[in-house]
Formats: C-alpha cells, sequence, structure tokens
C-alpha cells in the first residue's frame, strides 16, 4: 500500500549503528560503507560535511596517530519510517605527537532508514583538549 508509515526496529537500527561503529574505529571505513545509505551524509566536529565513513577517517589521521572508542551506551528513539540513535562515550588513543589521551566525551547522532544509516552527527572534546595541549585554554 503506497504512503503507509511503518514504526522502525529501534532495536535492530541500534545494532547496526554499533556495528557500523567498531567497524569504522578498527579502522574498516570501506567496511562501515556497507551500513550507509547512497545518500549519506556526515557532519563531524567543526561541522566539516562528508558523504562516505572514508572522511571522518581520513581527517582523524592528521589529529592522531589512532583512536578508538569506548561506547559507554546507545539510546534509540524509534519513530514512524526511522530511528533516530544516539551513542555516547569517551574516545582513547595518541594525539599525533605521540601524547596519549582518555576520556574525551563524544556523542554521535545516527538516523537509521530501512536498516541504514542515512545520517551522522558527531561532537567531542577534541577540540579544546588540544587547545589546553597546547597551551591555548582561554
Amino acid at each position: 500500500m503506497s504512503g503507509t508509515r511503518k514504526r522502525a526496529d529501534a532495536a535492530r537500527d541500534t545494532e547496526i549503528v554499533r556495528v557500523y561503529l567498531e567497524t569504522h574505529i578498527i579502522p574498516d571505513p570501506d567496511a562501515a560503507a556497507r551500513y550507509v545509505a547512497p545518500n549519506f551524509e556526515l557532519t563531524f566536529t567543526g561541522g566539516r560535511k562528508f558523504n562516505t565513513p572514508t572522511g571522518a577517517t581520513g581527517f582523524n589521521a592528521r589529529r592522531s596517530k589512532w583512536v578508538k572508542k569506548k561506547m559507554e551506551r546507545f539510546e534509540p528513539v524509534p519513530g514512524e519510517d526511522e530511528t533516530i540513535v544516539y551513542s555516547l562515550g569517551t574516545l582513547y588513543g595518541e594525539w599525533s605527537d605521540g601524547t596519549p589521551f582518555e576520556g574525551n566525551r563524544y556523542i554521535d547522532r545516527f538516523v537509521v532508514r530501512d536498516g541504514l544509516i542515512v545520517s551522522q552527527d558527531v561532537w567531542n572534546d577534541s577540540a579544546d583538549r588540544l587547545l589546553i595541549k597546547n597551551g591555548l585554554d582561554v
């Protein structure tokens, strides 16, 4: 029936986000791309826009030697035809100069439709931590 709205499957969509994040943080952005829609939009920290998971991976490679996520919880918000999924936790890793870091808060917001991620918004404390690290805390 055309125009019929269906309730999104929040449990399935949350699992898609979890597997996407685990794959993306390996990093294996090519494998992570299997979980995103053709019209995928990623808005990264600072408002940087990418249309594939490889964009954020490339940006992070200039900022840190490696970074991983400690995914503390997922908060799904089911709706008609889509689920909004929030992933909250902290980042840990090593800055490009070799200095280790941990406890860097992050929130990722995903929109999942028909089993694919159509958008991701990323927020974290990396910029503030780098300012402090470099004596530019104001």
